[in-house]
């Protein structure tokens, strides 16, 4: 017996997220967090500065280890857990809320609709979690682009370390992790250094090296960030070159980015923030 409506039955277990990633409606940036970076609230505050220059509403979602346990309110109802920060940030205290989305498949990749559902102003997502919570909340979406043969749309994790021995370890210890569990295999750095610091363009290429000797993975690109920058200090440049390159704002066709978004009511206008 034939239905009208059975067109719009998923087609596998997979459309969902397919059509979850279909839209280019949020930004999601996943932001590998590092417990050995000893500024990297700056860093993570900068990366705001260089969305919001752009006129757009940032919500960071810190399912890092040194954030905030999920408050309950946040486990029955995202949207008032949710902080506003300023205009133009909102920040959610994530820590242990994407395992409460996990699926039978074991991603957690629903924790990003979520996300997406409970923040409407929200223009650009910063995911900051581990590595392997990574690889959880992204690993099929990168499947499913090597799939379609469109490796430019894999998402691009950003590495924070400092000019410390231990930040790089465990910055090469998550691309690892990335690389070989997720498959997300391309890399960008921000670095906390100063800009006088020897060992920043050193680490940079370091990384690098053993990115692509040992892992097959590329370190695309790496900003270095002054520590003691005025959070009230616009953007350095090369932040810049790099939120641009991030938003692709010289691309035209916007669904080769499609993996980077999630899809989002109607209701929500682009451009809201810009005030």
């Amino acid at each position: 017996m034939r239905h009208d409506d059975s067109k719009t039955m998923p087609l596998d277990q997979a459309d969902g997220l397919r059509r979850l990633f279909a839209r280019h409606r949020v930004k999601l940036i996943p932001v590998v967090s590092n417990p050995h970076v000893a500024f990297g609230g700056m860093l993570l505050e900068r990366l705001c500065v260089g969305f919001a220059e752009h006129g757009l509403h940032v919500l960071v979602a810190d399912a890092s280890e040194r954030a905030s346990a999920a408050s309950e309110l946040a486990v029955m109802d995202l949207r008032d857990a949710i902080e506003r920060l300023s205009d133009q940030v909102s920040y959610l205290a994530a820590r242990g809320l994407p395992i409460r989305h996990v699926d039978a498949t074991g991603s957690t990749a629903p924790f990003l609709q979520a996300l997406s559902d409970a923040a409407p102003r929200a223009e650009v997502i910063l995911v900051h979690a581990p590595a392997n919570e990574l690889c959880r909340l992204f690993a099929r979406s990168a499947e499913l682009a090597r799939r379609s043969g469109d490796e430019s749309a894999l998402v691009r994790p950003l590495l924070l370390a400092d000019d410390r021995p231990a930040s790089v370890t465990h910055a090469y210890a998550a691309m690892k992790l990335l690389s070989q569990r997720a498959g997300l295999v391309v890399h960008d750095l921000l670095l906390g250094a100063a800009p006088n610091s020897p060992r920043a363009e050193r680490i940079a290429m370091q990384l690098a090296t053993c990115a692509d000797d040992f892992l097959g993975a590329v370190l695309r690109d790496w900003v270095r960030l002054d520590p003691a920058t005025d959070a009230s200090e616009p953007p350095c440049e090369p932040l810049r070159r790099w939120v641009r390159e991030t938003l692709r704002l010289d691309a035209t066709p916007a669904s080769m980015a499609a993996p980077y978004y999630v899809d989002r009511p109607q209701h929500a206008a682009a451009g809201w923030a810009m005030n």
